[in-house]
């Protein structure tokens, strides 16, 4: 359920409408990740070049995506509370990146997805996982997640047709779900990923 700021009425989702935007908030936030460090790396590397990002072939990076969903959940009944949602939003950010990085870290033998301590503006640094930049970016998104795209989710839900609504949501997920698992079936089976395809075109990484 939501409340509709206009009527102040809770309005009920039906399950169908609940998954679609779920899909959407998959989507919108591995995306929106994907253009954070594009242009966040431009900046870190002195305003030189650009860098391509993720491990994709698609503008998408799988962990916003965890922590958008973990944060939608978790912040489902504190939403009139944009102070509580905010903090939450910290700490859950904060531990799903350092699991992520520190899993990454000890499965890999010391490989890293990211590492602050060679960035720009990594006070609160701790072990190259998290660092305070991080983690109230990620706040701040969160609030932008859950005041402006869920609102605007919801209203699509509310307003397509059931054909066209999970039509829209399944096909988005479905494609960056492939992407992923084909990009990782490659990797496991040490066979050219999108990485590889982007380096052979040009690209650099950061």
């Amino acid at each position: 359920m939501i409340k509709n700021k206009r009527s102040k009425k809770e309005v009920k989702l039906e399950l169908w409408q609940k998954v679609g935007i779920t899909f959407l908030v998959v989507v919108f936030s591995g995306f929106f990740g994907w253009v954070y460090e594009f242009i966040f790396y431009f900046f870190d590397g002195g305003m030189k070049e650009w860098y391509m990002q993720g491990g994709n072939l698609l503008p998408w990076i799988n962990i916003y995506a965890i922590g958008a969903v973990l944060i939608i959940g978790a912040t489902y009944k504190i939403r009139k509370y944009p102070w509580a949602v905010f903090l939450a939003s910290i700490v859950i950010s904060g531990i799903t990146e350092f699991l992520g990085g520190w899993l990454v870290y000890a499965i890999g033998n010391g490989m890293r997805y990211w590492d602050y301590n060679v960035e720009i503006l990594n006070f609160g640094n701790i072990g190259g996982f998290i660092c305070l930049r991080s983690v109230l970016f990620f706040g701040i998104s969160a609030m932008f997640l859950v005041y402006v795209m869920m609102p605007l989710f919801t209203r699509l839900a509310q307003k397509m047709s059931k054909r066209a609504f999970l039509t829209l949501a399944i096909t988005l997920f479905t494609l960056v779900v492939l992407d992923e698992v084909v990009n990782l079936t490659l990797k496991n089976m040490n066979l050219p990923t999108a990485v590889d395809f982007y380096k052979s075109l040009g690209f650099k990484y950061k």
